[in-house]
């Protein structure tokens, strides 16, 4: 049985002109960066070229206002920026919004138990940081400040360059750091319209390799390393870099920020299409959040007494993919952190559709069908 694939904000498939890229790297550009000779001078090369090209498609080109950081995904750059950046200053509080990734929730966590204050700003009932809520948590030693771009249950699309320019009014020296994963590829993405001090980007989650990612930071930023070693990428994350990893998210990125308007155009048709299908089957259901605008790629639907568990369990014996929540807890049996902080009720059971840049019209209809079926079964076992 061939699977529709709806759950494209948990990973995507890689794009031909990835594995391309990636082969080509292998092959030609193997040696190490950091070695002198011929060899390790063609891998720096194709390492530099990736490295450019990333910097322009986030809205740096030419890394004038910042440098890129090679990571092995969003979580390694979220450490980073959050562990990196309150380590570097020694002392002061942490403030992330309730809507984070747990890279960052997690990150503040342990530096709570390295004695940073952590307060926790909530979110409103459409999805999206309380920007007054966290302003007021900023205090004049504050360290760093996170807050997402897009919300990865919810697609939510958040304020971050409001909450920088706030929290730079109250604490000038604090960090501000962004987790951007969502964002690139599905949203215009300029590092300097959002005002923060470091972004995070994941390769994966726009048709490129797992296990590849890129921390852009401000220059001047400044930033503890997370580990020691031969001091690669100006001391910052230490290790040969992956050449071929690189090359992959650089192509990525070029191929999906390139097709970006087109993309986003058939994904909010798509949209229309999983309501149409509903709609025709009776079947009721609310959009979440209400009231916020939502990045094109992310339709989060919840239905009343319909487990969320048994509707992504049915709809995958059926053929379809998608996630209850967000990926990266879904075996958790505790409630979803971001689902709690919009107020969600008990009972009501959330699945998250999410659509890559090869999704095609026939597989939304498809699955769509298959998910007002199998919704309309279970509402009534």
């Amino acid at each position: 049985m061939t699977t529709i694939y709806l759950d494209n904000a948990a990973t995507t498939r890689p794009l031909a002109a990835v594995i391309d890229a990636m082969t080509a790297a292998w092959r030609d550009a193997w040696g190490n960066p950091s070695s002198a000779h011929p060899v390790g001078r063609a891998a720096r090369r194709r390492l530099d070229e990736a490295t450019a090209q990333v910097l322009a498609a986030i809205g740096d080109p030419g890394g004038a206002l910042g440098s890129l950081v090679w990571t092995s995904g969003g979580s390694e750059g979220d450490a980073l920026g959050v562990l990196g950046a309150a380590r570097a200053r020694g002392r002061g509080a942490v403030v992330v919004s309730a809507l984070e990734h747990p890279a960052v929730a997690r990150s503040a966590e342990l530096l709570a138990a390295a004695g940073h204050p952590v307060r926790v700003a909530p979110a409103t009932a459409a999805g999206v940081v309380d920007v007054d809520a966290l302003a007021a948590l900023v205090e004049p030693d504050t360290a760093v400040v996170a807050v997402m771009a897009v919300q990865n249950e919810l697609g939510t699309i958040q304020p971050v360059a409001e909450v920088a320019a706030r929290a730079r009014a109250r604490a000038p020296g604090c960090h501000v750091h962004c987790d951007a994963v969502q964002a690139l590829g599905k949203l215009p993405v300029d590092v300097a319209a959002l005002g923060a001090d470091s972004v995070a980007f994941a390769a994966h989650k726009l048709h490129g390799p797992r296990g590849v990612g890129a921390l852009w930071r401000r220059h001047g930023a400044p930033l503890a390393p997370l580990w020691c070693g031969g001091g690669q990428q100006d001391g910052l994350r230490a290790g040969t870099e992956d050449v071929a990893g690189a090359a992959g998210m650089a192509a990525a990125v070029a191929a999906t920020v390139g097709d970006l308007a087109a993309a986003r155009a058939r994904w909010a048709g798509f949209a229309d299409v999983v309501r149409g299908a509903l709609a025709a089957a009776g079947v009721p259901y609310v959009e979440l959040p209400g009231g916020a605008a939502r990045a094109p790629h992310v339709l989060p639907l919840a239905f009343d007494g319909v487990p969320a568990a048994a509707l992504r369990n049915t709809l995958a014996s059926r053929g379809v993919a998608v996630s209850a929540g967000s990926a990266c807890a879904e075996r958790d049996a505790r409630p979803s952190p971001a689902l709690a902080a919009i107020g969600l009720p008990a009972g009501w059971g959330v699945v998250r559709l999410s659509f890559g840049h090869d999704t095609t019209e026939a597989e939304v209809a498809a699955g769509a069908e298959a998910l007002a079926r199998a919704a309309s079964d279970l509402s009534r076992a």
